[in-house]
């Protein structure tokens, strides 16, 4: 499943024109307030008409201005979630998810309701109304609604926007099922670099109304001049691990990637369990040579693989551990007194507890 997008739209100064095309998985819609982000899924949904556009999924042209196709909202089968549930406050949790089948048109699936049910984990919902739910269970009812309508496309408005820290933590291990289990695309509107790091597979970069930057999101998210994008604080990567071992005593978790082993703190997922691990660039040191009698657990060997911009005090640094980049935050001061260069072997260190729960999350690769 594709989604293929040709817009542009203006609205008096500002113009919005962009051109992308996204895989089945989760791609993020990433870029400031103001960047084109919800005239872009507006324009998808068919709330928005642009003066120019080409929108198709998977392969079924949804609107071409060349052509005059214009296929109305209602029969795009576009599931859209937004910031808040927008939840029918005088029905049941179950009803709600009804109205989502009923609306949709597409044929009867009488097990779509249970899979889904399950997959979120509403069950002890259903004879609930909204007004009862906390935040982080009305925007999962909102979501099984959107996929009981059977959609082509899912659109994801900056959906934990709204939710504080813990009801953020409580709904993306579900966001996570959702990506691994539904073969649609889906593109989620955020300016979060954690929940893009912890979700995306593919991330669009818009600035200014344009598409800057495009591609994985863990090639994304270590380039070293991506940073004006993403926030400097922000930058980092994403490894793919797996689960190796728990060490109850001390508390510490093994994982095992491409370039070695990762020690961090308990996780709480099974040894044999695939994760995506985000890490910052600020939290790397990086060394000529291994350290000796240090703290740090993390001491990978790597290679300088990219230089970032050097216009200023700080210096992004990718390095390749393995098949895996990591990005690395130093002072210009420190690439000069190490003499690090593309291709110079060096260690990427990495305390455990710099890895917050937080940032692991659970990934189950597609098969092909």
């Amino acid at each position: 499943m594709t989604l293929e997008v040709d817009s542009a739209h203006r609205f008096g100064t500002f113009e919005a024109d962009v051109r992308f095309e996204t895989p089945a998985g989760i791609t993020a819609l990433f870029g400031r307030s103001g960047a084109g982000k919800t005239t872009v899924i507006n324009a998808i949904a068919g709330l928005l008409t642009p003066n120019r556009g080409r929108i198709a999924v998977n392969g079924e042209v949804l609107l071409d201005t060349e052509a005059r196709i214009h296929v109305p909202a209602h029969r795009r089968r576009v599931g859209y979630v937004f910031q808040d549930a927008r939840l029918f406050p005088h029905l049941t949790v179950r009803q709600n998810l009804l109205f989502g089948r009923w609306f949709s048109g597409a044929p009867r699936d009488d097990d779509a309701l249970g899979r889904i049910v399950g997959l979120l984990g509403i069950e002890a919902l259903l004879d609930r109304r909204p007004a009862t739910l906390s935040g982080g269970e009305r925007q999962r009812v909102a979501i099984g609604r959107a996929l009981l309508s059977q959609p082509r496309i899912l659109l994801m408005d900056e959906p934990l926007a709204a939710l504080d820290e813990a009801r953020k933590a409580e709904i993306l291990p579900y966001l996570e099922r959702l990506r691994d289990t539904f073969d649609l695309p889906i593109l989620y509107v955020s300016h979060a670099v954690a929940e893009v790091a912890r979700l995306a597979t593919t991330i669009v970069a818009l600035s200014e109304g344009r598409v800057v930057r495009q591609g994985p999101a863990a090639e994304v998210l270590a380039d070293p001049d991506a940073f004006p994008l993403l926030g400097r604080q922000e930058a980092g990567s994403i490894l793919t691990a797996t689960l190796v071992a728990h060490d109850m005593q001390d508390g510490l978790s093994e994982l095992a990637f491409s370039g070695g082993s990762l020690v961090t703190p308990l996780i709480d997922a099974p040894p044999g369990a695939q994760l995506r691990v985000r890490i910052r660039a600020r939290d790397i040191i990086l060394a000529r040579s291994p350290p000796q009698e240090t703290s740090a657990l993390n001491i990978l060997p790597a290679t300088v693989h990219q230089i970032g911009r050097q216009d200023g005090a700080i210096v992004d640094i990718q390095v390749r551990c393995g098949n895996d980049d990591l990005l690395a935050r130093i002072t210009r001061r420190s690439l000069n007194r190490l003499g690090l260069e593309v291709g110079t072997p060096c260690y990427a260190i990495l305390k455990s507890i710099a890895v917050a729960r937080r940032d692991v999350g659970h990934f189950e690769a597609r098969g092909e």
